[in-house]
């Protein structure tokens, strides 16, 4: 059985960038890697759903539950499952560029107390119970300030899901900052490990640099 690895953190924070350096060096140090981005974005049900919700055509962000909007992620990564396992089970190494704790720290920010406390159990129960997905060995959560986020998020290429220049979450600054705060707490709660991707200028870490730390965590487990 291979190494499953989570790599979270908000919009802009770098995590499609990290996945893709982790994969190659694990490559190049010889393990056999494979590589998953959720949402799929391959034409599945769920995740055209997703893309609808992050377009705004089911409203805005506080306009849409977070139970169902929840529930098309988990359905895309369900949808996902089988090859996830098989990944898992011929590879050294899975890197998964959002996982669920994603679900849990967006959708989670939206509500406050007992309701937030509720979604995540539900989540829980959902995506680790009822869909059975596979646990993550580890995961790196990639922590960014929310206005470094929101600078690097201007400067993405073009989406394939969307036209918008920030979809409705990039676009929610203060959404942005509760789900940071969500996603802290997260892993206080579940032992991650969180690599700051800010340096001490307050400008974004060099990309090799953040690398590097997440390497460190990364290779004691191959």
């Amino acid at each position: 059985m291979g190494v499953l690895l989570a790599i979270e953190g908000i919009d802009g924070s770098g995590k499609g960038t990290q996945a893709a350096r982790l994969a190659e060096r694990a490559a190049d140090r010889g393990h056999s890697v494979a590589s998953f981005s959720f949402p799929m974005y391959d034409g599945n049900p769920f995740s055209s759903a997703v893309a609808d919700y992050l377009n705004g055509e089911f409203g805005s962000a506080e306009e849409v539950h977070p139970e169902l909007a929840a529930m098309l992620y988990a359905g895309d990564r369900f949808h996902a499952r089988p090859r996830l396992v098989e990944a898992v089970a011929t590879h050294d190494l899975v890197v998964c560029d959002r996982y669920v704790g994603s679900n849990a720290a967006h959708q989670g920010a939206k509500l406050r107390g007992a309701a937030r406390a509720r979604l995540l159990d539900w989540l829980e129960e959902v995506e680790y119970g009822e869909f059975a997905l596979p646990r993550a060995d580890l995961v790196v959560l990639l922590d960014a300030p929310v206005a470094l986020a929101r600078k690097l998020v201007a400067l993405k290429a073009e989406r394939g899901y969307t036209t918008l220049e920030a979809d409705i979450h990039e676009a929610d600054a203060a959404l942005s900052g509760e789900t940071r705060e969500l996603y802290l707490e997260l892993a206080r709660r579940g032992g991650w490990r969180v690599v700051s991707t800010e340096g001490d200028d307050g400008a974004a870490r060099d990309v090799d640099e953040v690398a590097a730390e997440v390497w460190s965590a990364v290779e004691p487990l191959l």
